[in-house]
């Protein structure tokens, strides 16, 4: 049983994760992004507060590092989930996953500047390799995929690395706040600022929102936000960080395949195999301690 509710973790996680970088061309398709982010949080956060008050979980950080948590609402939500959308109007799926499975690349490399942890060697080949190539796809992307261009491409790695330092900050501040603590309330501020500045900034028209947008922005609020955080936070609970981070190596073939066969983006096959060094790359910088320390 409990081997088969792994499984359906991983599962969940990866199926979310993958149908995000879809549902996120839906939306933008007749939403402006800034305000499909806003609404995105918004529609997530009236849940969220209710599992947090039913579980009579906190809403707000321990006295004193409650500063913190507006960083968090700005720095974690409101920028960087905008700018994936943004980055969304100009990069496709392939790209936007592939850039996202470097996540645990930014957040050693994001550990090692701020943390001062220790890189090791496996860790460094795997860097050097995941670094690389992801610059060589990047920059083929860009004269090859005919809809990418550098901006969306700018957009998504600072999205990267606006997560990756919050995360790391998190760590340095040894938070081990509840995921419901972590998301309802700042889901909710981000909600609030975004809708408002877009409402002045993007001059949303309600009227040519199409009902597929919408849906795609309930879909990334209430399915997505949600499901997948809640997914991956029992995941880490039910195995190692390492195999929980797997879900990085999977989650870009599932956007790339629905990519294809609901836009029919073709993905040149050079872009494709680089991929799997690529993959390869981010796998050696989640090999876990014990067997680095073994080297």
């Amino acid at each position: 049983m409990q081997n088969i509710i792994i499984i359906i973790l991983f599962f969940l996680v990866s199926i979310t994760w993958g149908t995000t970088w879809i549902a996120m061309k839906f939306a933008i398709d007749t939403i402006p992004p800034f305000f499909a982010t806003g609404m995105r949080f918004l529609l997530a956060a009236p849940l969220l507060i209710s599992m947090a008050y039913y579980s009579k979980t906190p809403l707000l950080f321990p006295p004193g590092e409650r500063y913190f948590q507006f960083f968090i609402c700005i720095f974690y939500f409101s920028i960087p989930f905008s700018l994936m959308l943004y980055g969304g109007l100009y990069v496709n799926a392939y790209v936007s996953s592939v850039i996202f499975s470097n996540m645990p690349v930014f957040i050693l490399i994001t550990s090692f500047f701020i943390l001062r942890k220790k890189i090791f060697f496996l860790q460094k080949i795997g860097l050097t390799i995941a670094v690389i190539i992801l610059i060589f796809i990047l920059f083929n992307a860009v004269y090859i995929i005919h809809d990418c261009q550098f901006k969306g491409i700018i957009a998504l790695m600072l999205a990267v690395i606006s997560h990756a330092i919050m995360y790391v900050e998190c760590k340095k501040k040894s938070y081990n706040v509840s995921v419901l603590t972590f998301n309802a309330l700042p889901s909710l501020v981000s909600g609030i600022i975004l809708l408002t500045l877009a409402w002045y900034f993007e001059h949303p028209v309600l009227n040519n929102f199409s009902k597929m947008s919408i849906l795609a922005v309930i879909y990334l609020g209430d399915f997505s936000g949600i499901c997948g955080i809640l997914s991956y936070f029992y995941l880490q609970k039910k195995v190692n960080s390492f195999h929980a981070s797997v879900v990085f190596l999977v989650f870009p073939f599932i956007a790339t395949s629905l990519d294809y066969y609901i836009f029919k983006y073709t993905i040149p096959i050079n872009q494709l195999l680089l991929t799997i060094p690529l993959m390869f790359g981010i796998l050696l910088t989640l090999i876990p301690n014990k067997i680095k320390n073994n080297i």
